[in-house]
């Protein structure tokens, strides 16, 4: 196999950005980070990367991806293809699809969108978001009573790496993390992987 060209462009405060950052360095995948702030995004040259500006994006020599799930997957099925990463039986890939479909929704507009109007004051319900994140910490810390990771089994799977970040990070928005022991346990398995990198923290804003 041809030594990958790997760029990732993001953010270092960005979960989305995390999520691939974090599966990269735990295949030991040689890449380099460009920073791509707001006005970045907003340039021909990124756009020409990826129209709707939006972040990450991972060229791989000529070839441009977009949307965290979809590098992730892309990077399993090039790179490592025998792991547990992306299960191969259907019932474990189904079960990670679905946590990456949690990801791109309760997730998002839960304690992410928390995270980002508390700290950034961006537009959003913080309100709502929090309901949203207490339903789905309450849902998490049940599913993790007995399991080491969010699919059956031992074994990590892209379904941790794209629920980690904004979770990890949920107390950022207001959102406390003690009621839930379960989903703690979780985080600390998963910081306690090889290779595993944090993402910085921000100060979060008393809750409103």
């Amino acid at each position: 196999m041809n030594k990958p060209s790997l760029t990732l462009y993001g953010m270092k405060l960005s979960g989305h950005c995390h999520r691939v950052e974090m599966l990269l360095r735990m295949l030991e995948l040689p890449f380099d980070f460009v920073e791509a702030p707001a006005a970045v995004r907003a340039t021909p040259e990124f756009r020409a990367l990826n129209p709707l500006g939006q972040i990450p994006v991972l060229t791989d020599g000529e070839l441009v991806l977009c949307d965290s799930a979809a590098i992730m997957v892309y990077l399993v099925k090039r790179y490592a293809p025998a792991s547990d990463w992306l299960p191969a039986d259907a019932l474990r890939a189904a079960a990670t699809q679905r946590w990456l479909a949690v990801a791109a929704g309760e997730v998002k507009y839960g304690p992410a969108t928390a995270r980002l109007v508390s700290l950034w004051n961006a537009p959003g319900d913080l309100a709502e978001a929090r309901a949203i994140a207490g339903k789905l910490l309450r849902f998490m810390d049940e599913h993790l009573a007995g399991r080491r990771y969010l699919v059956d089994g031992d074994t990590p799977t892209l379904a941790d790496l794209a629920c980690y970040s904004y979770i990890a990070h949920a107390p950022e928005g207001g959102i406390a993390l003690e009621p839930y022991p379960a989903v703690r346990a979780w985080l600390e398995r998963v910081e306690a992987l090889p290779n595993f990198t944090a993402m910085p923290r921000s100060a979060p804003k008393a809750a409103a």
